[in-house]
């Protein structure tokens, strides 16, 4: 069992950052793939980024490429999110989410274990 944490969620205005945290605990993050995904009000869940167990390999929506990284601190079995150029659209609930699967994925059903989710609210 795995639980997740998110942390650092809050009100921007537009050009502003955020950093996002995830916390694990239960289990060490270093075999997990880590993915952060999104909601909007009367939107479906979306994919933001993910970053596989070792090596560091990432994946990121087309609509935060270039604007948010995404990273991992195994020693502290905790990832992030830092968070660039804020935009309205960028307004969501942000879940981090840990998956078993070898290869980096973009879908939700990849996923096994979620947190609860931190509100980002970014102002024009």
């Amino acid at each position: 069992q795995v639980q997740l944490v998110e942390s650092g969620g809050g009100l921007v205005q537009a050009g502003g950052s955020l950093r996002l945290s995830c916390a694990a605990s239960g289990r060490t993050l270093s075999n997990w793939n880590m993915g952060w995904f999104r909601q909007a009000p009367g939107k479906e869940r979306e994919f933001v980024a993910t970053i596989s167990a070792s090596r560091g390999r990432t994946y990121y929506a087309d609509s935060v490429k270039g604007r948010f990284t995404i990273s991992r601190d195994n020693a502290k079995s905790t990832v992030y999110l830092q968070m660039n150029s804020l935009k309205p659209e960028d307004t969501a609930v942000y879940y981090c989410a840990a998956s078993r699967l070898y290869s980096l994925s973009g879908s939700s059903r990849d996923y096994d274990y979620w947190g609860q989710g931190t509100q980002v609210t970014v102002s024009s």
